[in-house]
């Protein structure tokens, strides 16, 4: 027998762009088999009923890129640019056993569902290099916790200072060959791995599945792009990378190749529909055309861009010229919060800061659709899947509660979604028809034991990692001195003409 659902008295927003009207939803086998005007279903039979009254049904919100291995360096970043939160990453991420990883996305999926996130990109972090053993821990946290996700491990096969070898020479000369010896991961080993995890993926790929990362372009060879690449061609995996997210980057990238990191991407064949990149802020109109014809998605990460002082994406010129965005908050240690209402809120500011005109600002419709609809292709889950409330997508809806003062009075439920909710308001919500949040409580996860855990493994990997800390501070000044410097001989101006 099938397993129904009806949602009744509710206030439904079925997408971005269309109107919110009372509804009533019913749900079979965690799919929305029908939506209509209240009372459409009386005479239907339904197993479970849940009354709506006084409040706001949206989709989840789908997070375009994250890491998980985020929530345990929590509180671990000071004010720095990003190369030097990238010289202290071993520090904050090493030592971690497997237990350590799944803490880590169990905090993670936690944090995304208390804020109506039903499903994200993880680009999940091992060191020093990905296991099969580490990618099913990640995974099973999520399967564990309700959410949907692509589990993305991070890969590279060049460390920070080979992929700036000019970095070196502003370091502390004691330092300089101990550093310039590092090695990272073997590629081979790297792609390996993916490949081991691929063929024998134990999760449903219907809440679960795997993708891969090469982190950022410069820190990996251009055989190993290509693999990546191979890879994902393969296997059908998600494919997502850091693209031009500092303007260090994007100097010398365009120094080291003679053209942009997008066309030198394109040139190596990465570009295409499995393909999405994060940030993309360095990036000129050429670059943004090249993406677009490409069917590549770029994902807005407002909230660390401005954490690391990184910049803001064009992300109305990529709208304009045919570029698919969708939405991140990013790592919860490079932007403190994995808070997609945030996120879609402060995308709205910020498109205000740089165009006067008011006719070319993000409104509350394009924040909630990057959030949405657009952040699920992303995951692969587009094309009718999720992102919408609608007859044959997946039930991960959210019911915000009306009674709260960013809804009173009720004049317009998008318009105050967007500008007024924090994620307060979040009191149900339900992955795949299953009621995973209820009135603000993870049902699947003790949370207070969780906190006790994450605690205790923060203190035991803090201690572990205090050498590495003690290096990292060190290095800061001439790290930030090297990107200050590249930064003011910049040739690329953000969002200039192609």
């Amino acid at each position: 027998m099938s397993d129904r659902l009806l949602i009744v008295n509710g206030l439904v927003l079925p997408a971005a762009h269309e109107a919110a009207r009372h509804a009533e939803l019913l749900v079979e086998d965690g799919r929305i088999l029908a939506l209509g005007a209240p009372g459409s279903f009386a005479g239907v039979a339904a197993g479970r009923v849940l009354d709506a009254t006084d409040r706001l049904l949206i989709p989840g919100l789908v997070n375009a890129h994250t890491h998980a291995h985020g929530s345990l360096g929590r509180g671990a970043v000071p004010d720095v640019a990003l190369e030097g939160f990238l010289a202290a990453s071993p520090a904050i991420n090493g030592q971690r056993t497997l237990d350590d990883l799944a803490l880590s996305a169990t905090l993670s999926a936690v944090e995304l569902l208390k804020k109506g996130c039903t499903a994200l990109f993880d680009m999940s972090a091992e060191t020093p290099l990905p296991t099969v053993a580490g990618l099913h821990a990640v995974a099973g946290a999520y399967a564990r916790a309700g959410i949907r996700a692509v589990v993305a491990p991070m890969l590279a096969d060049r460390t920070l200072y080979q992929a700036y070898p000019e970095m070196l020479a502003g370091l502390p000369a004691a330092l300089q060959p101990a550093l310039a010896a590092l090695r990272a991961a073997d590629p081979a080993a790297c792609l390996a791995v993916v490949r081991q995890a691929a063929r024998d993926w134990p999760f449903d790929s219907a809440q679960v599945r795997l993708g891969i990362a090469p982190t950022i372009p410069l820190h990996c060879s251009d055989a190993f792009l290509q693999g990546c690449a191979a890879l994902s061609a393969e296997f059908g995996l998600p494919l997502q990378t850091h693209l031009a997210e500092s303007r260090a980057q994007a100097v010398i990238g365009a120094q080291r190749y003679g053209r942009s990191l997008v066309a030198h991407l394109g040139q190596l064949g990465l570009l295409g529909p499995q393909l999405s990149v994060a940030h993309a802020i360095w990036i000129t109109d050429a670059d943004i055309d090249g993406l677009a014809r490409a069917g590549v998605t770029a994902v807005h990460n407002p909230l660390s861009n401005l954490r690391l002082g990184s910049g803001i994406a064009p992300v109305r010129r990529m709208l304009e010229r045919g570029l698919r965005v969708a939405l991140g908050s990013d790592g919860a240690n490079t932007s403190d919060t994995q808070n997609l209402f945030e996120a879609a809120r402060l995308a709205v500011g910020l498109s205000r800061i740089v165009d006067s005109d008011e006719s070319r600002w993000l409104n509350a419709a394009d924040a909630l659709q990057m959030a949405t609809e657009v952040s699920a292709r992303t995951l692969g889950w587009g094309d009718g899947q999720l992102g919408r409330l609608a007859p044959g997508y997946q039930a991960d809806l959210v019911l915000l509660d009306l009674s709260r003062p960013e809804y009173v009075p009720l004049r317009d439920p998008l318009r105050q979604l967007v500008h007024g909710e924090s994620g307060s308001a979040v009191d149900r919500v339900l992955v795949g028809g299953r009621l995973v949040v209820d009135r603000g409580r993870v049902l699947t996860v003790d949370e207070a034991a969780l906190r006790l855990q994450a605690q205790a493994a923060a203190e035991r990997l803090d201690a572990l990692n205090a050498d590495g800390r003690h290096l990292a501070a060190a290095l800061r000044p001439g790290v930030s001195a090297f990107c200050c410097g590249m930064g003011a001989r910049a040739p690329l101006v953000p969002h200039a003409p192609g």
